[in-house]
């Protein structure tokens, strides 16, 4: 009998055959002949390289249509200024990179000869690109090739080979080098030779051999951890290697998994790299984004990813990354020190950045991991990617210079398709616990705070990026209109803010040195209390803070309700001997800086500079912008200054062209080395003049429960909105609790009311909080409510709360 053998029979077959020598046991004598098990294996890596070239070249697009044909002939001018420009010698491949170190060390000098070495392969994939996508005016083109291939061989002969001791940043050796030049391998494979293609997977095997994967610690997790793998496996593709294929695969799984610390993703939608940072927008888009080219390339091969812990990622898609989108942006609150990354000193083109230039390859990536879920999802996903595509008016995607030919053919099939229809920005609150975060989000707005505790950095610098975002944990209150408002932080407000004066921070203006507190989220403010309650809607969040190399201490909270946020600050104290400052907004207006600024009915004309004390105001309005008031009255300082900055400032590797931005900036002064400052307001974006100047005279809308360095309260009665942080426990209005927690709670015009309890330190082993509000039935409460009396007052007991993550337990009544 003839035995006919499917691919994946005869490698299932070889592997089989090789085990039972290795046991000494005879193999079976209708085993697949070794020949045809090699021709088999041959014949699969080829259809990966394939796969991986589709992946990484696009597909179905026509090269002849806009945008593609204008973006392909300006693949083939960069292809040709980079081939003009090459000139092979010793210690570089171009000019200005120069990739040999004189002294190997760690120091930032050295980390910038291994990131031209990461550079030069980049060069060379783009020469590769311009090769093979049709339409660059250098497909196919023979001089083309010939400078690839002796590039190739240059960097490997003078530095990328087994024989060398790396130098610099271990992220050059391990996966910006190596996914570069396996990328040109695959597109390249037919014109190299055998000698070659051995001698730089050998280069591969010497700086990233299995032991790269072999724990899931320190530079191997997360987002780290899924560049290595998509490094192993395309160096077992190309160097036709099934081993490396499924170390690859195998070392995915421990990416999959929730955390309940450090690095990677966490039930409440967290993303955490470098152990203490939020990255959802930065190294999560690389993990997304990396995760969907491997799910794509190794599904449906012998190597398919079955780990059924892969449906975590796909879940996260909504559960992590959507929340932090907005119209086609990705917050900057949770893309760590890319937000320093804004035009290069030297690849402006290449490297320029912003929160909606960030946020396209992240829709880019939820369209090719759809690929690999299931339909539903897919489906919704496709929905969701066009509505932030069409809401993008700020930088619409289709024209963004910085998005591959890849990601902009993906997000074109999604315009194209008739039967998607976009999904419109959702409503509601998401608190992170897991990385201190939060968004709210309501129609026409979106708003996120960004704070810092024992478990999350201030901020993160290193490799000598964002030197002055000290004050970016210290509770920045970001937001953005739908129609209005979007390039509040793309239009160059990073190098040319005030890094003292971010809205929403209570900071002191002591002198920071740059990259204060130390590199890669090394500064940790020592507090537990940071966090929140929320049903899904409105919430209560509080922050205790202390400064960054400061004496510096504040109770913060902000309570978010259906059309604002009402923020409140507490027991403000400092002895630096500076001057302490909360900053109400500090509004980019861009060059021209034209908006109006009305405070109470009167309005100040937009000249530059010009600054006013404002003493007992009620409310106050940026023209295009949203209105503040002040509950009760306030006294606040407005600022219109224009401000010049270099992204050099706060990148080494920044351009140092001067930038010049408009600003108007609100603060409060808590003077020098304040004991207990104070302050009260609330931020209504989008709202109208004569819509803030009706909130402000509605002086019983809103009623300040308690504001001290003890408790955080407010109540919002149209609403049936009571909010509580108990820093400590007391009582406030009708509620009694404890032991510190933060409480919300919402009362239904059905009867009901919904009362939200959380232990943001995650250290309550019990609690008691009682409403003193007839409540006549309990209808639902969790497990670790131990006990719930009704009658004249509803009281709750509350077991162990310290394993909780500070996540909000949800108990609904029906009101007496």
């Amino acid at each position: 009998m003839t035995t006919r053998w499917s691919r994946r029979g005869l490698l299932a077959a070889a592997a089989s055959t090789g085990t039972a020598v290795a046991l000494g046991v005879p193999a079976q004598s209708n085993a697949a002949p070794q020949s045809a098990v090699r021709a088999a294996e041959a014949d699969e890596f080829t259809t990966l390289r394939a796969k991986w070239r589709t992946l990484i070249l696009g597909e179905g697009f026509s090269p002849t249509a806009e945008p593609f044909k204008s973006r392909l002939a300006e693949l083939g001018t960069t292809a040709t200024q980079l081939r003009s420009a090459m000139a092979p010698a010793s210690g570089s491949l171009w000019p200005d990179l120069v990739y040999a170190d004189p002294e190997p060390d760690t120091d930032q000098e050295s980390y910038g000869y291994s990131g031209n070495l990461n550079t030069s392969y980049n060069r060379l994939n783009t020469l590769a690109q311009a090769y093979c996508q049709q339409g660059t005016g250098l497909t196919g083109d023979a001089t083309l090739k010939a400078a690839i291939l002796t590039g190739l061989d240059h960097l490997h002969d003078e530095v990328y080979n087994a024989g060398q001791t790396r130098y610099g940043n271990w992220y050059s050796w391990q996966i910006g080098a190596p996914q570069a030049l396996l990328d040109v391998c695959v597109l390249m494979y037919d014109s190299l030779s055998a000698t070659q293609i051995a001698n730089y997977v050998a280069a591969v095997d010497h700086f990233v051999p299995d032991s790269a994967v072999a724990s899931y610690s320190g530079t191997s997790t997360g987002a780290n951890r899924v560049d290595l793998c998509r490094v192993l496996a395309l160096r077992g593709i190309v160097g036709a290697s099934s081993a490396k294929v499924a170390l690859a695969r195998d070392a995915l799984s421990p990416v999959f998994p929730y955390v309940t610390s450090g690095d990677g993703l966490y039930k409440d939608g967290s993303f955490v790299q470098h152990t203490t940072v939020p990255y959802t927008g930065s190294y999560g888009s690389v993990m997304l984004g990396g995760l969907g080219m491997l799910f794509a390339l190794l599904t449906g091969s012998t190597w398919q990813i079955t780990d059924a812990n892969r449906q975590i990622v796909f879940d996260a898609v909504e559960n992590a990354w959507a929340p932090f989108l907005y119209n086609g942006l990705v917050m900057d609150g949770v893309s760590g020190r890319a937000i320093s990354r804004g035009v290069s000193a030297t690849d402006a083109k290449q490297i320029q950045q912003n929160d909606h230039l960030r946020g396209h390859p992240i829709l880019a990536s939820i369209v090719l991991l759809g690929q690999s879920a299931s339909a539903t999802e897919n489906a919704r996903w496709r929905g969701l990617v066009k509505g932030w595509i069409q809401r993008d008016y700020y930088s619409p995607p289709m024209s963004d210079p910085s998005l591959g030919l890849t990601g902009l053919a993906r997000l074109k099939g999604v315009v194209d398709d008739t039967t998607v229809t976009a999904i419109a920005e959702p409503t509601g609150h998401r608190l992170f616990t897991g990385m201190a975060r939060a968004t709210h989000r309501r129609p026409g707005w979106a708003a996120s705070i960004s704070m810092a505790d024992r478990r999350i950095t201030y901020y993160e610098t290193g490799n000598g990026e964002n030197l002055r975002g000290w004050h970016t944990g210290s509770g920045m209150l970001y937001w953005w209109g739908d129609t209005y408002a979007n390039g509040q932080y793309s239009d160059a407000f990073w190098p040319t803010v005030d890094p003292y004066r971010l809205p929403g921070t209570t900071a002191s203006r002591k002198v920071l040195a740059d990259a204060a507190g130390g590199d890669w989220g090394a500064s940790l403010p020592d507090v537990n209390w940071v966090g929140g309650a929320t049903d899904g809607q409105r919430a209560a969040i509080g922050q205790y803070l202390k400064g960054l190399q400061s004496t510096l201490m504040a109770k913060k909270a902000w309570f978010c309700v259906d059309d604002s946020i009402v923020c409140l600050g507490a027991g403000i104290k400092c002895t630096d001997g500076t001057t302490v400052e909360s900053t109400i907004e500090n509004r980019n207006l861009g060059p021209t800086g034209g908006h109006s600024f009305t405070v109470d009915g009167t309005s100040y004309p937009a000249t530059y500079p010009w600054s006013q004390t404002f003493t007992g105001a009620d409310w106050a309005h940026i023209g295009g912008m949203g209105g503040y008031v002040f509950p009760g009255g306030a006294t606040f300082n407005a600022v219109r200054d224009t401000r010049d900055g270099k992204w050099s400032d706060i990148n080494k590797g920044g351009s140092t062209t001067v930038l010049n931005r408009k600003y108007l900036t609100l603060y409060v002064d808590h003077g020098t080395n304040p004991t207990n400052g104070g302050y009260a307001y609330l931020l209504m974006p989008g709202a109208t003049a004569a819509q803030t100047q009706a909130r402000a005279a509605a002086t019983g809308w809103l009623t300040v429960l308690a504001n001290t360095d003890d408790q955080q309260g407010v109540a919002v009665p149209s609403l049936g909105f009571t909010g509580v942080n108990f820093w400590f426990g007391g009582t406030v209005g009708d509620l009694v609790a404890s032991d510190p927690c933060s409480v919300t709670i919402s009362e239904k015009s059905d009867g009901t009311a919904v009362i939200c309890v959380s232990d943001p330190m995650r250290m309550r082993t019990s609690l008691t909080l009682t409403w003193n509000r007839a409540v006549s039935a309990v209808l639902s409460k969790p497990a670790g409510v131990t006990s719930a009396t009704t009658g004249s007052a509803l009281r709750l007991t509350f077991g162990d709360m310290t394993g909780l993550a500070g996540a909000s337990q949800k108990i609904t009544v029906t009101l007496g």
